[in-house]
């Protein structure tokens, strides 16, 4: 179940994008704030391989909560960093939480109708 929330945005995304017309700028920073945010764990999953300086915890999460999320899921997954550590993870699932509820509600009442 790690990529229901991906799942639950495209869904609440692509009824945003026909229902509001919704402007595709939200679209290209969600996926550049994901792009970002997946180098960033990479760079961080590098770091702790070779015992080298760490991207801090509190990046990484404000990046996740500024859009930067769903990239942070998928490196999550497929570099398989920081999936382990609970602390971690609840703060991230709060951001995730955060972020979608933002977005939900920023379209609903910024929305115009199609």
């Amino acid at each position: 179940m790690p990529y229901l929330p991906l799942v639950l945005f495209l869904a609440v995304y692509l009824f945003a994008s026909l229902a509001w017309d919704m402007s595709q700028l939200v679209g290209a920073a969600y996926l550049t704030t994901s792009l970002t945010c997946f180098v960033a764990y990479a760079i961080d999953k590098s770091a702790a391989r070779s015992q080298s300086w760490r991207t801090p915890e509190s990046t990484l999460l404000i990046l996740g909560l500024v859009g930067g999320w769903p990239g942070a899921l998928l490196a999550q997954q497929w570099l398989r960093h920081k999936t382990s550590k609970q602390s971690f993870q609840r703060k991230f699932q709060l951001t995730v939480a955060l972020n979608l509820g933002a977005f939900a509600w920023l379209a609903w009442r910024l929305g115009v109708p199609a």
